[in-house]
Parts: C-alpha cells; sequence; structure tokens
C-alpha cells in the first residue's frame, strides 16, 4: 500500500480543531493496521468465547477457526475479484476522462462534497463494488486540481459508500428475495421470499438511506479542516512506479513481436466477449433476469475488457489493481476465523438471544439493529453476518409475530452504520486513494454517530 507523508498534527493544532481533529488524532496514535487489528480482534473474540460461549472449549474453538478461517477463501475470492474488476474499469481511459471532467466541477472544499457524496452513493447503491472503486479515484482527481484535505475527502467518499448495503447489492435484501438462495432463510422458514418492495425499496430503508447522504454531506461541509490545517493530496508521496501507471496501450518496442502482437490483439477480448455476452443472454433468456455475485463479477469483467480493448490492457489494469487488493488477501482469511468461533463456539448466538429475549413485536427490529452492530465489528461481511444472525432473530420475528422484512434490514441497516468504524472495508478504498487509513477512520467515526441515530428512529418510526 503507498503510503503518506502527512505530518502528524501538534496536540496544540488538535486543540484548535476541535472533536473531529480530537477524533484524528486519537485515531492515528492509537488504531495500527488494519492487519494487526483483526489479529487483536481474533484474540478477543477467542478470549471471550471460551469465557462465555456456550461452546467455549479449546477443541471447538480451534476446529471453529480454521473452518473460518479456510471456509471463506471461495467468498473472499469472489469479493476481491470483484473489486479487481471495478477497478479495470476506473482504469480505462474513458472512464478516467469521464472522472477528471467531474473533478473539474470541484472548486472547492464544499463543492467537492457536494459532487462526492451523490455521486458515490448512487454508485454504492447500485453496487457496492463500484462505490469504492468510484469513491477512491474521484477523491484523488479532485484533490489534484483542489486544496481540500485529503484524508476528509477519502473520509467522505467511504461515508458515501456506508449506504451500499441498503441498495441493489445488500446481500441480506437479494437473497430473502431470490427463490431458493441459500441464505434466504426466510423462504426456508416459511416458503415465501421477501419482495425488494419491502425490504430496500420500503420507507423505513429507503428515507434513511437519503438522510444519511444529505445530512452527512453537509457536516462533512462544517468538518473541512481550516486552510492552514490542510493536509493536501500534493504532501502525499506520488511516485508510482508500478506498471500500471503506464499507458497500456504504449508499445513495447519499434518492431514488434509475434508475442506482443497477440496481447494488442482485440482477438482475444472479442472471443471473452462473445462467450461472456452468450452465457448471460442464454441464462437471462432461460430464467429472467437475475443478479449474483458470480453474474456481477462476469459483467465487470466484460465491461472491462470492452473499455480496456486489449488484453494486455486488461491485464495491465489487474496488475494495478493486485496492488490495491492484496491486503485484503490477508484479511479475509482473518475474519474468517473470527466468523467461525462465533459461531461455532454460539458467541454470537448468545449475543443475538441476548436482545431477543427482552423484544416485543415493535422492539424486535430495533433489538436486531443494536445486536447487528456488535456482531458487525467482528464480522464485517453482510452475508456471512447474516448466516450467523439470522437463524435466531428471523425465528424470534415469527414468534413474535414481528415484522420480518424489518427485523431482517435491521440487520443490513447496522451494516451501514458499524462499517464507520470497522476498517475492514475501509481497507481498498484508502489503498486505492493512497492513504494511511487512520486519519480517514477519525472523521468516519462521526458518520457512524449520525447514521446509527438516523437507521434507528427510522426503524421505530417510519412504515
Amino acid at each position: 500500500m503507498q503510503r503518506d507523508t502527512y505530518p502528524a498534527p501538534s496536540a496544540a493544532t488538535t486543540g484548535r480543531r476541535g472533536v473531529v481533529a480530537a477524533l484524528v488524532y486519537v485515531f492515528e496514535r492509537v488504531m495500527p493496521d488494519p492487519f494487526v487489528l483483526s489479529i487483536g480482534l481474533t484474540f478477543f473474540v477467542a478470549v471471550l468465547a471460551l469465557a462465555i460461549a456456550p461452546h467455549g472449549n479449546v477443541p471447538t474453538l480451534l476446529d471453529a477457526w480454521y473452518t473460518g478461517t479456510f471456509g471463506i477463501l471461495g467468498f473472499a475470492l469472489q469479493m476481491i475479484l470483484i473489486l479487481a474488476t471495478g477497478y479495470a474499469i476506473a482504469e480505462a481511459p474513458v472512464v478516467q476522462r469521464g472522472l477528471r471532467a467531474l473533478a473539474a466541477h470541484a472548486q472547492t472544499p464544499a463543492r467537492a462534497a457536494l459532487l462526492v457524496f451523490p455521486v458515490v452513493a448512487v454508485a454504492a447503491w447500485l453496487n457496492w463494488g463500484l462505490g469504492l472503486i468510484v469513491g477512491a479515484l474521484l477523491s484523488r482527481e479532485i484533490a489534484r486540481r483542489v486544496n481540500v484535505d485529503f484524508a476528509w475527502l477519502v473520509a467522505g467518499s467511504y461515508s458515501a459508500w456506508s449506504i451500499c448495503n441498503s441498495g441493489l447489492s445488500s446481500s441480506i435484501a437479494l437473497s430473502q428475495a431470490s427463490h431458493g438462495n441459500a441464505l434466504n432463510l426466510v423462504e426456508k422458514a416459511t416458503g415465501q421470499v421477501v419482495p425488494l418492495s419491502a425490504t430496500i425499496f420500503a420507507p423505513f430503508v429507503f428515507v434513511p438511506t437519503v438522510l444519511v447522504v444529505v445530512v452527512m454531506t453537509f457536516i462533512f461541509i462544517r468538518m473541512h479542516p481550516k486552510a492552514d490545517q490542510v493536509v493536501s493530496f500534493r504532501q502525499a508521496a506520488q511516485t508510482d512506479t508500478d506498471t500500471s501507471s503506464a499507458d497500456p496501450h504504449a508499445k513495447t518496442s519499434d518492431t514488434p513481436t509475434f508475442a506482443t502482437r497477440l496481447e494488442q490483439s482485440m482477438l482475444g477480448t472479442l472471443f471473452l466477449l462473445v462467450l461472456g455476452v452468450g452465457y448471460l443472454a442464454m441464462e437471462w433468456r432461460e430464467k429472467g433476469f437475475d443478479l449474483d455475485i458470480n453474474t456481477t463479477i462476469l459483467i465487470f469483467l466484460l465491461i472491462g475488457l470492452a473499455l480496456q480493448r486489449t488484453p494486455i490492457a486488461y491485464a495491465n489494469a489487474i496488475r494495478g489493481a493486485a496492488r490495491q487488493t492484496g491486503s485484503m488477501l490477508l484479511q479475509y482469511p482473518i475474519y474468517g476465523g473470527i466468523m467461525g468461533v462465533m459461531k461455532g463456539t454460539g458467541l454470537a448466538s448468545m449475543i443475538a438471544k441476548a436482545f431477543v429475549t427482552i423484544a416485543t413485536p415493535l422492539s424486535l427490529p430495533l433489538w436486531s439493529y443494536l445486536s447487528s452492530l456488535i456482531i458487525t465489528l467482528f464480522v464485517p461481511s453482510a452475508g456471512g453476518h447474516w448466516a450467523v444472525q439470522g437463524p435466531f432473530v428471523l425465528p424470534a420475528a415469527l414468534s413474535l409475530h414481528a415484522s420480518v422484512p424489518r427485523t431482517a434490514m435491521a440487520v443490513a441497516m447496522a451494516e451501514n452504520v458499524s462499517n464507520m468504524l470497522q476498517p475492514f472495508w475501509a481497507v481498498p478504498i484508502v489503498a486505492i486513494a493512497g492513504i494511511r487509513i487512520q486519519r480517514v477512520m477519525g472523521y468516519t467515526a462521526v458518520t457512524f454517530a449520525v447514521s446509527l441515530l438516523i437507521y434507528a428512529v427510522a426503524l421505530w418510526l417510519l412504515p
């Protein structure tokens, strides 16, 4: 990961900048690298499981940790491919020109926020992977042109991205709307699916999602540091000798070899496009239009190939993406182990049950929301989280005759909130942007507090 060279603020400067600067100051000095943090969380969960979990013995813990660590590898590769293929799209010359054109409209910090929040939020609502990539690259383009605090801008992008679990790529909403999905716990219990109209398009989800974007836009405008305290993009180390920074379409020699002709020929690209488009056309004609993780990856792959045009250009773009996603290769297995321990020892079920036992039909969604806030800090994957918490909150909703869609989406909405303190999903966006994560999390702690309240009130009051 490219490291920035930002100077640390002095204590006197922190005092002048107020609460937000104090949060940044604390995060920079307290929060370790995300990989180190994941190890610490593993230790904490292991100790807690041994102390209080119903199956908290050493053999069970070790077996659950091993199973979780290696059981997540398939899902981890899917997530990394979403980011890598999204990165390849964003690195295409035509997309880069579009990002530069957008960035040209941001001439002040306020205009930067007014541009970044809606653009990234819409991209994240459509697809969480696209939102991460667009947020990181748009932040870089704006920061190259405007004298803004770079950490503030990246934190704004990540905050706008936070609404993704309330959008079209929400694992929980999509799985409950998909017949036969392995995570469709509602269908397994009742024989029915939950349409998206009852989840992501319902007022109790859609209204707070829009409110978070609007409210945080104006809060971020107010949070921007004063001019003499701005740490700009230009103060970061900007040297990058990776091959992805070179023109992928440039010729490597005056006399191309047979190999370079193949690399720069569009025939390979066209062949893959025919295969991919042909499969999607056949599948959607037979079964109707549907999107899951694998088809999303395939679509991103096809779009990226078409935009990059030649196989070597696409390969170079993916090499660039590999630098940004490398840290995730370490963290996914670690968090898989945490998820395995929480599920295998019964720790997650104990947390969920503790809230369910005191719930009423009206309050169950809110208790589901609060318990999800805790579990997300240790299991920061919506699909894996639902597999852990869903089997306990869903039967409770059915037995209490509480709202099933509201109870399920409460878990997803809490994912949005807790991700602002859990650095797992911030890793790719800060890696692509080229900034240390600690400065970013100081700002997103404010997003955590504001969105926590907005979603809770919506769950309680909106239909």
